[in-house]
């Protein structure tokens, strides 16, 4: 006979909007913009997995203010808004194992320059978005993770199951039990990033991705440092591409200059890679030993570490983003354009959109029901626009490699698609394989030799996790969960040298080997996550389910 069910309060809130990242918080804001507007008010609750707003908030990052132009268009006025740091210059390189060869600026497309932009950390933005709300009313709760949805008997979404907290690793129920408490809402907007476990649910469950590409990924990884003040240059952004990857591996390097003599220096790799020896963090590393790489950094120290997975898809991967009783906003719909390395404004401007729908739907007494009004805003919006004339870039880097061939080919692409909007001579291209299906077997590569941590410029997995802040309540129930714990040793180690090993950023999944032999096990060191979900993406037998941990677990970025 199943346990019952535990018995939970619920309330009862306008909107629910799970995720106090740019684009939740956004949306937050507007709902009660409007709410002001029209002389009433409106209860909007914001949940958030993290210790604090900005906990697990990890991007490079380069913001286009376009979205904050329209959500608070005198935010340049406004007391404490950190975007302090105008892009003042920028440089786009090919990097050999020993030089490099700059690529010329004036003949870059518009799209992908930065003029205007503004050099940020996204999680002290999101903080400051959280005080502006906060401001308005909005209710927001940090270290409540939601772990569960909610649906009507007509089978909508009526809200999410947030703060159950105190369930011992053995799966029972500790003295320190919490059920938590049942969120219930007109709609409820999913706002959690990049392959958010109650969006990946609702995606399958409502087959939002029906008719759309595979969503494509990436992983960034991150490091502040504090430079020497001499090597500062404050407002210089530089993007790389070419060594250590090789041509048929994507990815490339950022390096942002902030005004207090530290730089956010950053590595993605994409994870349609084929090779499972390949180490996306060692690249990273390797990376730094480039002469012109560790000549910025000598004499500096390295801050802070995260990683995250970034969304690639792009205008092909779009999900279906309403469903009964909600919609996915942000990331977790994926709006980032690629090329542009850019989608916190468009995390913003879609925030707004579902915000706009949401608010309308309410004031006409509805619930529960589809916010078709906001997939119709996106349909003529800049978001889509922006995608659409990107959305070769992509493909043609898989097919063509990133060195100068794709580079070119897509540049070629979107100075096309600029001139005649939308128009490609290329149609629109197709992304195939998921990035796990990608893998192929360990017998057709070799492994690859990465050079040992120094220890001054680059630093071992679990010296940088230290970096990351990053905690766990450690009796609780792993989070990370293998649908069949004997994939890892029986089909991953055999056919693919359990990726694993490599992929996972904070080396989290090891295969060990008891001293003086013995069979090898999978062990899951579910401490050292930093919530990448980069695991759920990869694996190539698509055996790990990120879930959320209890609330407050995780990394607690400080200026990512």
């Amino acid at each position: 006979m199943s346990e019952q069910a535990p018995q939970r309060e619920a309330m009862e809130i306008d909107v629910v909007i799970v995720g106090a990242g740019p684009a939740g918080l956004s949306a937050a804001i507007r709902l009660k913009q409007l709410a002001a507007e029209k002389g009433g008010d409106m209860n909007v609750v914001v949940v958030e997995k993290g210790s604090e707003v900005g906990a697990h908030i990890l991007s490079g990052a380069v913001l286009d203010p376009s979205g904050l132009d329209l959500l608070l268009p005198g935010w340049r006025d406004l007391p404490g808004a950190p975007v302090d740091t105008p892009v003042k210059s920028e440089s786009f390189k090919v990097l050999g194992s020993s030089g490099s060869m700059a690529l010329p600026v004036f003949a870059m497309p518009g799209m992908v320059k930065n003029h205007g932009c503004y050099i940020v950390s996204m999680g002290n933005v999101c903080r400051w978005l959280a005080e502006q709300a906060e401001s308005l009313g909005v209710e927001i709760y940090p270290g409540m993770a939601a772990s569960e949805l909610l649906y009507r008997e007509d089978g909508s979404v009526r809200g999410v199951v947030v703060g159950e907290m105190g369930i011992g690793k053995d799966g029972q129920k500790k003295d320190s039990y919490e059920p938590g408490m049942e969120l219930v809402g007109k709609y409820v907007l999913i706002a959690e990033g990049v392959r958010g476990s109650l969006a990946k649910q609702l995606i399958e469950h409502f087959s939002l991705s029906d008719g759309r590409d595979p969503q494509k990924y990436g992983i960034g990884l991150k490091e502040l440092w504090e430079v020497t003040p001499e090597k500062s240059r404050p407002g210089h952004v530089q993007h790389t591409f070419g060594w250590p990857l090789k041509n048929d591996t994507g990815g490339g390097s950022f390096c942002y200059h902030y005004n207090d003599n530290t730089i956010a220096l950053g590595f993605v790799v994409h994870l349609n890679y084929k090779n499972p020896y390949l180490y996306p963090y060692g690249e990273f590393q390797k990376f730094k030993t480039h002469p012109e790489i560790a000549e910025l950094l000598e004499g500096g120290k390295r801050i802070a570490y995260g990683s995250r997975a970034i969304t690639e898809g792009g205008y092909q991967s779009v999900p279906k983003l309403t469903f009964p009783g909600g919609a996915l906003i942000g990331c977790s719909a994926g709006f980032v354009n690629v090329p542009r390395i850019k989608g916190n404004h468009n995390a913003m401007l879609t925030g707004v959109m579902a915000a706009e729908a949401a608010f309308e739907a309410i004031a006409e007494g509805r619930e529960g029901d589809e916010l078709t009004a906001y997939e119709d805003a996106y349909d003529v919006s800049p978001v889509r626009a922006e995608l659409f004339k990107a959305r070769n870039a992509k493909p043609l880097w898989t097919k063509f490699g990133t060195l100068l061939g794709g580079i070119a080919l897509s540049g070629l692409d979107l100075w096309t698609t600029t001139i005649v909007p939308g128009f490609s001579f290329f149609g629109t291209l197709h992304h195939g394989k998921s990035d796990a299906a990608a893998t192929e077997p360990a017998t057709k590569h070799k492994p690859i030799d990465y050079p040992r941590p120094d220890g001054q410029t680059t630093f071992d997995r679990l010296t940088n996790v230290a970096f990351s802040a990053t905690n766990h309540e450690e009796d609780q129930p792993a989070h990370l969960k293998l649908k069949d714990p004997s994939i890892p040793i029986g089909v991953n180690l055999p056919q693919y040298a359990e990726p694993a090993q490599r992929y996972c950023p904070a080396g989290v999944y090891e295969v060990v080997t008891e001293e003086g032999g013995g069979d090898p096990k999978f062990q899951i060191n579910a401490q050292n996550c930093v919530h990448c979900k980069t695991c759920d993406i990869k694996d190539p037998s698509q055996n790990i389910v990120w879930t959320v941990p209890e609330g407050g677990g995780g990394p607690n970025y400080p200026n990512m």
